[in-house]
């Protein structure tokens, strides 16, 4: 697979990491929302809903709830590419049908690569400056990332 982009490290944040799976399980648990629900935020965190509309211009949409059962973190996003079995890429900085939003923070590239029987999981995120780019940083983007990761790798030994 030829690479979207090069990322830039001082705007991008990037997570690697072979996980012991087929990239077809993968993929099945990034776009289904009766699987996204499973895994998608650390745990104590909860997804208590998702929609998925997948194709270009559809709508990602998570809701998440905190340990004390508040609702945050509603986020809608737009797909803008969908290479099935290989890449994701969804945006906040518009909305479904490619509508501007007036709030984004990320642009994310999820890419799935065979390697043996195992697959290359590459998370990137995308930033608009440097100031958001830090800010998601310390905000723990690879403790978080890393932990949801964690909770894909066996989330998917389920499925």
């Amino acid at each position: 697979m030829t690479p979207l982009f090069k990322p830039d490290p001082r705007l991008d944040l990037v997570l690697e990491r072979v996980v012991d799976a087929p990239r077809e399980l993968l993929w099945t648990a990034y776009t289904k929302p009766e699987h996204v629900r499973q895994w998608f935020t650390p745990k104590p965190w909860i997804v208590t809903d998702c929609e998925i509309d997948l194709r270009p211009g559809g709508l990602f949409r998570t809701r998440m709830q905190s340990p004390d059962g508040k609702q945050v973190n509603d986020r809608r996003c737009c797909y803008l590419d969908i290479v099935p079995n290989e890449r994701l890429v969804w945006t906040d900085a518009l909305l479904p049908g490619y509508r501007p939003s007036g709030d984004p923070f990320i642009t994310a590239v999820i890419s799935f690569q065979p390697e043996g029987k195992a697959t290359r999981y590459t998370a990137t995120a995308i930033h608009r400056d440097e100031a958001t780019r830090n800010n998601h940083e310390e905000m723990g983007f690879y403790d978080g990332w890393g932990t949801v990761l964690d909770q894909l790798a066996q989330y998917v030994k389920t499925i």
